[in-house]
């Protein structure tokens, strides 16, 4: 969950392993700080992955990924071939969705990003976040609408 959390915020793997380690660390040296009436240890962890990652950004500039070229080339077979298109296609979707994601405020886009791609509950989102779970459920519903019609998924 915490390296999927990353892999979203970095294409870089090392930046990744780095991040994710990071948030270990800092989960195993703050546990005594750890309230379960407070919210859940999925919450917990989240929000100090969130915290590395700000640290991360302040850091380091955002700087956009290079693109990584494959070296050679080998004819394909027409099943990998149509695999590998509706792999791009879908990789296309994706990051059209992504970056329609982008633009939403920071606040709508974690709180989509906790519930839908990380699977954590509204409640435990809210908690990640400081926020009540009510604010999150508005939110969430306001981003999705949003996405859907940005993107042209409109039910």
């Amino acid at each position: 969950m915490i390296t999927a959390y990353f892999a979203r915020r970095s294409a870089d793997p090392q930046t990744v392993a780095d991040l994710t380690a990071d948030t270990f660390v800092r989960a195993i040296t703050s546990f005594g700080t750890f309230d379960p009436a407070k919210g859940s240890p999925r919450a917990w962890l989240i929000g100090i992955a969130s915290r590395v990652f700000a640290k991360h950004c302040e850091a380091h500039s955002q700087r956009s990924d290079s693109a990584r070229r494959i070296a050679g080339q080998r004819p394909l077979d027409a099943d990998v071939l149509d695999d590998l298109v509706d792999r791009i296609d879908a990789e296309q979707a994706a990051g059209a969705l992504l970056a329609r994601l982008a633009e939403l405020p920071r606040l709508d886009r974690e709180v989509v990003e906790l519930v839908d791609l990380d699977g954590l509950s509204p409640k435990e989102a809210a908690e990640a976040l400081g926020v009540s779970a009510g604010a999150v459920r508005i939110r969430l519903f306001r981003a999705r609408t949003k996405l859907r019609k940005t993107t042209g998924m409109e039910r």
